[in-house]
């Protein structure tokens, strides 16, 4: 058996060598599934939600693994916010129970501004959520629209006064800039509003067309444009830009905090950190060890109902595959891989074999290397996807 030592984690958003240990909780219903999303998510199953929660809390209570309490929770979706706040509250005491929480673990709950109000809210403060994310997407009503999105921009600011009244102070919005719908203007006005609004932390993604979605088929048929990437690389520029002059730090290629406001469940994954997964479709790593869970939540429901294991696939990462993936990672965290750290946790060999890489890349402006670590430009931040993967 380990010994369990909950480290205490840094919230700069800097890269480090132990960023703790995460538990990921998935619930896997939307009243209504976005034009882009590809999240194993599914509208309609309202009849459901009771079923899943208890299999979700018996999954959680029925894990036979060893680790240490977890310094971030995280209940992504999907719209988790769909359940009561009393399952919800259950669900984060069967973590409590048999993962065990640190002192200051980070407690994320992800939410449609339209799935909250103030009560809710308050109950899930006293339950122990002390994190919210919420996803705003964009402060205009076409680029709503075109999102498929449900909610008008009131609510969305709404929402966030309404977290804050309820009593929490770590408060992130999400946005979506580079869709067709909107224009320079528009990702002003987004900007602008969740700045007055007040939050913590801002995760600003740009728009992908994912297969499969009702987006990549209104593309392919020429109903809608194709996102440019010379546009979105734009608006990045504008939000680094608004949100640097407002006090935020970007600490990762899309993600903004005010100082000591970094997500810990997000830098823990950036740092190719362990982490738990439970719930339908839900993914997990330790030591290695990569598994997820069987997606359909009908699927997973009676799995647990009938004791058989919910595991639908795993693999194993070893050695140069593991520390390939950890570069990858790493180097999307602004300040960069510290370089004897990384090589103390995955081996000189990792660097050394990537050094004509590195060379290339730094060659080309991509990558840079300043006190002992290796990260990103900025023009290598508006290249990263293309960039990183060459240390795979």
């Amino acid at each position: 058996m380990r010994t369990l030592f909950a480290p205490t984690v840094d919230r700069s958003g800097d890269w480090v060598t132990d960023p703790g240990f995460g538990v990921y909780i998935h619930i896997p219903f939307c009243k209504h599934r976005c034009h882009y999303c590809d999240f194993n998510t599914y509208e309609g199953h309202d009849d459901s939600h009771a079923a899943y929660v208890d299999a979700l809390v018996a999954e959680i209570m029925g894990w036979l693994g060893d680790s240490h309490p977890a310094t971030s929770v995280f209940f992504g979706g999907g719209t988790p916010t769909l359940l009561s706040a009393e399952q919800l509250g259950r669900i984060l005491e069967a973590v409590r129970v048999r993962v065990r929480l640190a002192p200051d673990a980070e407690v994320t709950i992800e939410a449609n501004p339209e799935t909250v109000d103030m009560p809710f809210l308050r109950d899930l403060r006293e339950s122990g959520f002390n994190r919210i994310s919420i996803g705003v997407q964009s402060l205009v009503p076409k680029v709503l629209l075109g999102l498929g999105r449900t909610h008008p921009p009131g609510v969305a600011l709404a929402a966030i006064e309404a977290a804050r009244a309820a009593g929490f102070d770590d408060i992130n919005a999400d946005l979506i800039y580079g869709s067709p719908w909107e224009s320079d203007g528009d990702w002003d006005v987004s900007l602008a509003g969740i700045l007055e609004a007040g939050v913590e932390h801002v995760s600003a993604y740009a728009l992908t067309v994912e297969e499969g979605t009702p987006l990549a088929t209104l593309v392919r048929t020429g109903r809608v444009a194709d996102v440019d990437p010379d546009v979105q690389a734009e608006r990045h520029a504008t939000a680094e830009a608004a949100l640097s002059a407002a006090g935020f730090t970007r600490y990762e290629v899309s993600n903004w905090a005010r100082p000591g406001r970094a997500s810990r469940h997000n830098v823990l994954y950036w740092c190719a950190g362990d982490y738990l997964g439970f719930g339908a479709g839900a993914h997990a790593h330790q030591d290695g060890e990569r598994w997820w869970t069987t997606r359909l939540p009908r699927d997973f429901i009676e799995a647990v109902t009938e004791g058989r294991s919910t595991l639908d696939g795993s693999e194993r990462l070893d050695g140069d595959a593991l520390a390939g993936e950890a570069l990858m990672l790493g180097l999307r965290l602004r300040s960069g891989i510290d370089l004897g750290g990384f090589a103390s946790r995955f081996g000189e060999a990792a660097l050394r074999v990537r050094h004509e890489t590195f060379h290339q890349l730094e060659t080309q402006g991509l990558l840079e290397r300043a006190g002992g670590r290796l990260r990103l430009t900025e023009r290598g931040t508006l290249l990263a996807n293309d960039a990183l993967c060459r240390l795979l």
